[in-house]
């Protein structure tokens, strides 16, 4: 298991359905994705949960199933435990306002947007919200512009994946190229980004609460793949270690971040921090892992939230964005 630092406040009370009232919900988990293993992991642990708390809920894999039948066999809600391209990219959202099943997370566009890193970037850099630097990159660049534009190190990244898939740690001018087409093996769009070293922190969203700020502190160069779902030695401080400032100041820049591109119901906020305390949003998921080393649910059992009680929390939320306030979310307060 992960170590995790975290302190036991207790079982918190909060407003849950009762289960009677869901109906029948298909949890929507593996799908065909680069990040189908990570997804039948958080499906398989979400619908034993719901099980646990006598919710009528069965596996649906839309990797292997018409999602036509969903509606066929009386489905009366979706808890989408995909990730990645298929699942939380819009398309399986879509096709769920099409066939009126109220479904968990975030709408169309929220979801598009944030699988999306380089346009999510172009919102919240709109909004005058701190992003570490960044450059797309084509076939054919040049890499001594790229350097000096964004120093060493650096990383380069496929912009809709997730799960830091096909991400790589460049520490020389040489290495660009390479990491480059690993990016590209797995998207059209790819981006190099600056370092930013004075930590990774995340926030989770859940409804309109942004839950306790967790620090990320992998053993190896930085939290990939392997740190997030193989190694039992990355760190995850819970307390994180901020003051309760600026905590607080990271979470209000999490639901900012969240709201600009249409989140609802919850969802995560990824941050790094720059060594003079200068917390930059990285990017957001939309669909967040619920495995044994997800940071979602750490951050629930540090609010008092259960694993059961997250979960049904989240399917009490789901929605079909014919409602207006998933089509048009309101700004935080404080907003124009």
């Amino acid at each position: 298991m992960s170590k995790n630092e975290m302190n036991d406040t207790g079982a918190a009370r909060y407003p849950l359905p009762a289960t009677g009232s869901l109906g029948k919900v298909a949890v929507l988990f593996g799908g065909k994705s680069a990040e189908r293993e990570v997804s039948l992991k958080s499906g398989a642990a979400v619908l034993a949960a719901l099980l646990r708390s006598g919710v009528d809920a069965h596996a649906f894999d839309p990797a292997t199933r018409n999602l036509q039948e969903l509606k066929d066999q009386g489905y009366q809600r979706a808890f989408i435990a995909l990730h990645g391209r298929y699942g939380e990219d819009g398309t399986v959202q879509g096709a769920l306002e099409l066939l009126g099943i109220p479904y968990t997370g975030s709408g169309v566009m929220a979801s598009a947007l944030g699988m999306d890193k380089w346009r999510s970037k172009l919102v919240w850099q709109a909004a005058g919200l701190p992003i570490p630097a960044y450059q797309m990159l084509e076939a054919g660049f040049d890499a001594g512009a790229v350097v000096k534009n964004l120093g060493l190190p650096l990383f380069v990244k496929p912009a809709c994946e997730g799960s830091s898939v096909g991400i790589s740690k460049v520490k020389a001018e040489s290495e660009l190229a390479v990491a480059y087409l690993e990016a590209a093996r797995h998207d059209t769009l790819v981006m190099a980004e600056s370092f930013v070293g004075g930590g990774e922190y995340t926030v989770a969203i859940l409804g309109a609460q942004a839950l306790p700020v967790i620090k990320i502190v992998p053993a190896n160069e930085f939290y990939d793949y392997e740190a997030k779902y193989l190694r039992d030695d990355t760190r995850y401080l819970c307390p994180c270690g901020l003051s309760a400032e600026q905590e607080a100041g990271m979470q209000r820049l999490a639901q900012q971040a969240f709201a600009l591109i249409g989140g609802q119901g919850w969802g995560r906020v990824d941050f790094l921090m720059s060594e003079t305390g200068q917390p930059y949003v990285l990017e957001a998921n939309t669909s967040p892992g619920m495995t044994d080393h997800s940071l979602v649910p750490m951050a629930a059992r540090q609010a008092g939230i259960s694993f059961e009680q997250l979960v049904l929390q989240v399917l009490g939320m789901a929605e079909i964005s014919n409602c207006s306030s998933r089509l048009h979310p309101r700004p935080l307060a404080g907003e124009d």
